[in-house]
């Protein structure tokens, strides 16, 4: 995957100026835009859509600099018109291209991205493998920001909203894998950009066919094979390094890729006050 991500690298720098399409160049090095995305994402803390975005004021501020016509470079650069051009401009460098052109600066470079694994080999990923067939996530559902480190607010509130009732009403509901009380991310931005909506469901898995009390929203999962990663310690912590180290360890190492679905997070055991928890962490996977 690492290969795979420096040669999406280098095709975004030999397209810059043209419409790149991350579905297809994927595609041709024989992984999907989902996978990509995420992968990318996790590895270099920024969605591709915004590196490319920044890759090209980058490289856009040296011509702005040489004085050519700024229509000119709006369209080489894939803009329509100055004014879009100088929104992306000011988004990226903090000052307009008028500005730049009459002082020359400041100016806020992005680098070239390259990806390299770092092999530390001092300890052993928690991980099985498991195929599964087709099942149902049900509970109570709701959209919520993504945000990458922390506790989120939206799900916290969301959660407290919930009659005590209605904690063990699920409970009693649960009859499949992953067993218990869930905590279920669907729905999210491909691109895993901070601040985008996500589906986020409080409930339990049932299997394929059971009968859905009124009320209760549902998410049906395809069958297939999912990664199971375990993590113990502090929480939402330890959680939140399992979500990075999957994609800078374990995927890199191993024949699978990410596939379309939700992922699912079965908290096993925990403190009182949630502040250590010991949880698995779902992920739908496929071969290479």
């Amino acid at each position: 995957m690492i290969e795979i991500l420096n040669r999406l690298v280098d095709e975004i720098e030999r397209r810059l100026g043209d419409e790149i399409d991350i579905e297809s160049l994927a595609a041709s090095m024989g992984t999907t835009g989902y996978h990509a995305r995420r992968m990318f994402s996790a590895l270099a803390g920024m969605p591709v859509s915004e590196y490319v975005r920044r890759r090209r004021m980058t490289v856009a501020a040296s011509e702005v600099i040489g004085g050519e016509d700024l229509l000119t470079i709006a369209v080489r650069f894939g803009y329509g018109s100055v004014e879009a051009f100088g929104r992306a401009f000011r988004s990226v460098h903090g000052v307009s291209h008028g500005e730049v052109r009459r002082d020359g600066g400041p100016l806020r470079a992005q680098p070239t991205i390259r990806f390299r694994l770092t092999v530390e080999g001092s300890s052993a990923m928690d991980a099985r493998i498991i195929e599964r067939p087709a099942f149902r996530l049900v509970g109570y559902a709701a959209r919520v920001p993504l945000i990458h480190h922390g506790v989120n607010p939206a799900i916290q509130q969301h959660i407290s909203s919930l009659p005590p009732e209605e904690h063990e009403r699920l409970k009693a509901l649960s009859s499949a894998d992953p067993r218990g009380l869930l905590q279920v991310s669907a729905d999210v931005d491909p691109d895993y950009r901070e601040g985008s909506e996500l589906t986020y469901l409080h409930g339990v898995s049932v299997d394929a066919g059971a009968v859905v009390p009124a009320g209760l929203d549902v998410i049906d999962v395809l069958a297939g094979a999912w990664v199971v990663f375990r993590t113990s310690g502090p929480h939402p912590a330890a959680l939140q390094a399992a979500y990075a180290a999957s994609a800078a360890e374990w995927f890199p190492s191993n024949p699978w890729r990410l596939r379309p679905g939700p992922s699912i997070v079965a908290v096993l055991g925990r403190a009182e006050d949630f502040s250590t928890a010991t949880c698995e962490l779902w992920f739908p996977i496929e071969r290479v």
